[in-house]
């Protein structure tokens, strides 16, 4: 994946050390974490704009491998905050364990993340969703992918798809990054 930039966008709180992302990041040099100015306090216009800053940096073409209010700021950045410059930059995002900020469970005041942008991404998405996910359900997860139009996948039962998941390296994640850098 080395013609790539890869930012890496956690959800709510960022990810540790067992996640999957830093388990990423740590093992391919060209994976950078998107650092948000306030993991504990999201705010959507902040998050939005930072992801933009991250995008008009990077010197390749970008990948995305966001996990849960990390994929509500790629969609919205997606489809309010971007010109049409910074999207051409984008090849795909990877946009696992999608919250449900109207979901009883959103552990974040929910204003500036709903309601959930629901209009095609331009760029080849994959959505991965977990069958027992606390903060967002199979149906809405599968609504966001028919809305973004996006590949689904169901991995079963494994949670918010985090660090007590249980997946280690996620090598079935990586396959499905990677298939997003074959189809560009």
């Amino acid at each position: 994946m080395t013609t790539h930039n890869v930012l890496v966008l956690p959800g709510y709180q960022n990810s540790g050390e067992g996640h999957w992302q830093t388990r990423w990041e740590a093992a391919h040099p060209e994976f950078a974490r998107v650092q948000m100015p306030d993991w504990d306090y999201p705010v959507r216009d902040a998050w939005c704009r930072t992801l933009d800053e991250a995008v008009a940096a990077a010197d390749a073409p970008v990948m995305f491998a966001a996990h849960s209010l990390g994929c509500l700021a790629v969609a919205f950045w997606a489809t309010q905050y971007a010109y049409a410059t910074q999207i051409a930059k984008v090849a795909g995002a990877l946009l696992v364990a999608v919250p449900d900020p109207a979901g009883a469970q959103f552990p974040v005041d929910a204003s500036g993340f709903a309601p959930v942008p629901m209009a095609p991404l331009p760029f080849p998405t994959i959505v991965v969703a977990s069958t027992d996910d606390p903060y967002g359900g199979v149906a809405f997860s599968r609504a966001c992918a028919r809305a973004w139009q996006s590949a689904w996948f169901d991995i079963g039962p494994r949670g918010h798809i985090n660090g007590e998941s249980g997946l280690g390296d996620w090598p079935e994640g990586m396959c499905w990054l990677e298939s997003l850098v074959e189809a560009v």
